[in-house]
């Protein structure tokens, strides 16, 4: 069966490329979900041109005209959820719940942001100084690199692309080789709207070349960038170059604490929920659970039941729980990190293995590591796998000294009956994002996001706090004369 080369949007026009990649269903080897081209270097220079064009028009547009082109785009994704969330699960492999889940919530972005359009009231004040008024109001930044990552290869992409152009800015996206059908499907969904010609782009390629020539570029004027420290870093030092706006959100170490008072069930849920989920292919997924050992015994026994009975298997499959790793470098990283903490100590209670099933694809079993200490290496470093750590304390002190000893600082939770307990927790965690008796993961499009340490650079992302990243500040100074 011959597949059509899927074409990048250059400058407004869908083109081929240099070369082309295949992307394979990490369910199933043997199904091919397309042909990808990958972009040229003097492509990007071409869009980046147009783009510097297609913006000055766009942000001359009027406020109901944007308003009605995202308010089309999020209603389009909603309605067709089932079918984009069929694809999505299909080349990433989450499980169809939430394959279907993420692209809905992808466009409920595009709506909020949509009536943001409307509500991008400035501010006034009068000068220090007599018959002089003053106008704060906000402008775009101009045009924006979008980078996202595989993990959530539509929403994350909507959380960028949805309020850059609220804001009146161009975006030129390069999303993940690895997910490339759920790109193109969103690109035909932005470029079939009442747009400029060039005012969003699809450029796909690797992030050695095309990547880095994207943030090296003076035409950018602002980096949105979700994946790896090292990475982000090296975005970091490409963009001081040109005094390039950056943010970046790089990954995290979330702790889960569990207290003696906790509701025994309830916070297994949760550990499961935050650990498991998306395959643990989350940066905000559980991989620290810190448990007072009072509790200890029997939360570690049910956990365990529980991950032994989680149902893996193909993503499409309706009794699935927790789909294939994405790739085969992606598992054998995760199977290397069981061995490390073998290699360091830690107990293998449970699962960590590579399964063979029906269909030949990326799959692993749940893994839960007993035994540990906060200083091993699989508790310092992000795993992005379907792996936990159980660490044992002593008391609520101690937990939440081990919740905060860590480079990152993206989401962190605690499971309590205490309204004391949560309510200092809530205060004194070191964290982007807090929950209480709720997973580390899973956040809302209407409020901000963001974390600290290693986790996060730059201004939040969503809500109403885009605007910091999305724009510029103009401060105007107005005579108004004598009236006379």
């Amino acid at each position: 069966m011959s597949h059509v080369t899927q074409k990048n949007l250059i400058a407004g026009e869908w083109q081929t490329g240099s070369g082309e990649i295949e992307n394979h269903n990490p369910s199933d080897l043997t199904d091919l979900v397309g042909v990808y081209a990958q972009a040229t270097s003097d492509q990007l220079s071409a869009t980046l041109e147009q783009a510097h064009r297609a913006q000055r028009e766009w942000a001359a547009y009027g406020i109901e005209r944007k308003q009605a082109v995202l308010m089309n785009i999020g209603n389009e994704m909603m309605s067709r959820a089932e079918e984009l969330g069929t694809l999505l699960s299909r080349e990433e492999g989450k499980p169809l719940a939430e394959g279907k889940g993420e692209v809905f919530r992808a466009g409920q972005f595009f709506t909020y942001y949509a009536a943001e359009c409307l509500r991008q009231i400035g501010e006034n004040a009068d000068s220090v100084r007599d018959g002089i008024e003053i106008d704060v109001r906000r402008e775009p930044v101009g045009v924006v690199a979008v980078i996202s990552p595989w993990n959530f290869p539509t929403a994350t992409a909507s959380w960028k692309i949805a309020p850059a152009l609220c804001y009146g800015n161009a975006v030129v996206w390069k999303p993940a080789n690895m997910t490339p059908a759920s790109a193109v499907a969103l690109t035909e969904i932005i470029e079939r709207q009442d747009i400029p010609k060039g005012l969003f782009s699809l450029i796909m390629g690797s992030g050695n070349t095309i990547g880095q020539q994207l943030v090296e570029s003076k035409s950018v004027n602002a980096i949105s960038f979700t994946g790896s420290v090292p990475v982000g870093k090296g975005i970091a030092a490409a963009a001081i170059a040109n005094l390039t706006k950056v943010q970046m959100e790089m990954g995290s170490k979330n702790a889960l604490a569990v207290m003696d008072d906790a509701d025994l069930d309830l916070a297994v849920s949760v550990a499961h929920g935050g650990a498991f989920g998306g395959t643990g292919q989350k940066c905000t997924a559980s991989s620290r659970l810190v448990v007072h050992e009072k509790i200890h015994d029997a939360f570690v026994e049910k956990l365990i039941a529980g991950a032994k009975a989680m149902k893996v298997g193909h993503a499409l499959e309706a009794d699935t729980q927790m789909g294939p790793v994405v790739s085969e470098q992606q598992l054998n990283e995760n199977l290397d990190y069981v061995a490390l903490g073998k290699s360091e100590g830690a107990e293998l209670a449970c699962g960590g293995e590579r399964l063979s099933l029906d269909h030949d694809g990326y799959y692993m079993s749940p893994g839960v590591f007993l035994n540990t200490s906060n200083s091993m290496r699989i508790n310092r470093e992000e795993m992005f796998a379907p792996l936990t750590s159980v660490i044992k304390v002593g008391s609520y002190d101690e937990a939440l000294a081990v919740v905060n000893d860590t480079d990152f600082g993206l989401t962190s939770g605690i499971v309590t009956t205490s309204l004391a307990r949560a309510s200092h927790f809530r205060r004194n965690a070191q964290t982007g994002v807090v929950t209480v008796n709720l997973p580390t993961a899973g956040t809302d499009y209407h409020v901000p996001f963001g974390g600290r340490g290693d986790s996060s650079y730059g201004p939040r992302e969503q809500g109403s706090a885009a605007a910091e990243f999305y724009t510029t500040v103009k401060t105007v100074y107005m005579s108004s004369g004598s009236p006379e």
